[in-house]
């Protein structure tokens, strides 16, 4: 018996090669998107929004002037801190989705190692 060996074997090793490929420049495409994929993140009405792609890299963050207080401080930060929370777990949402079809293939190494 050839148990995966000789001409047969390499070519089903050949194959899964192929599909090994095809996976990691599918799974690099992906990676662009979520990089590219614009994440808004609210706290008190729009008061504060956050922009962030789908990895949780922050871009711009706006502030409505009426929740500037000086004497209030800490509210302005918990604002802050809620919009920054309610984008990431947006993010998480999207970059879940848009991965989930790779788990198991050993990250973003792909493939358990082979690529």
């Amino acid at each position: 018996m050839a148990y995966g060996r000789g001409p047969a074997g390499g070519a089903n090793m050949q194959n899964l090669m192929k599909q090994a490929q095809k996976m990691q420049e599918e799974m690099q495409a992906t990676e662009k998107l979520l990089e590219e994929w614009e994440i808004v993140g609210t706290a008190g009405g729009e008061a504060v929004v956050v922009y962030m792609n789908a990895k949780k890299k922050i871009d711009g963050i706006e502030i409505d002037k009426e929740v500037i207080d000086p004497e209030d401080g800490e509210m302005l930060e918990d604002l802050i801190l809620a919009a920054i929370l309610d984008g990431y777990k947006k993010a998480d949402a999207v970059y879940e989705e848009k991965m989930s079809k790779f788990a198991g293939l050993g990250g973003a190494g792909g493939l358990g190692g082979l690529l």
